[in-house]
């Protein structure tokens, strides 16, 4: 009769096993996730700590989550949109990430990075939807939005003094 339950139970975890992986994968079908976001939204689902942890590390095992491509992607994704690379670090702290591996992401993107010329293009196509308004006034919205998409505070005063 012992045996039974111990069957009944390692069954009953096995399944959960299974759904907690089915679920990974249905996040996983949409975008990557990094570790720590995965583990988050398995125990956020109701799984254990534990089955939460089993799942990450048999998704890192067998190579379908690796945080070092997620945040390869991820700057390279938000660098199309365009955002900064400071609001593109804080993203990625917020996901969970080292910070060895957001260094090394950011650092590679750097060498043909040119904030100054992104900076400059935006401020122009958001000062030009400003036309009716106050000069100092619209200097200041262009200059917080470009500070909310997480550009160097000294290059975008730079570049909005010149508008």
């Amino acid at each position: 009769m012992i045996l039974k339950t111990k069957r009944v139970k390692s069954s009953a975890s096995l399944n959960n096993a299974e759904i907690a992986r089915a679920y990974a994968f249905l996040l996983l079908k949409f975008r990557l996730r990094s570790e720590n976001e995965l583990k988050g939204r398995l125990k956020q689902k109701g799984f254990s700590e534990e089955l939460s942890q089993d799942t990450v590390n048999f998704l890192k095992d067998k190579e379908f989550i690796d945080d070092r491509v997620f945040a390869k992607g991820w700057v390279a994704a938000r660098l199309r949109r365009p955002f900064g690379l400071r609001k593109i670090r804080q993203e990625l702290m917020q996901k969970g990430l080292d910070k060895e591996i957001i260094d090394h992401s950011l650092s590679q993107v750097k060498e043909h990075y040119n904030e100054s010329q992104i900076v400059s293009q935006l401020a122009q196509q958001r000062f030009s939807k400003l036309k009716g308004i106050e000069l100092l006034k619209a200097k200041a919205r262009v200059y917080a939005y470009l500070m909310r998409r997480g550009f160097s505070p000294d290059i975008i005063s730079d570049i909005v003094k010149g508008l």
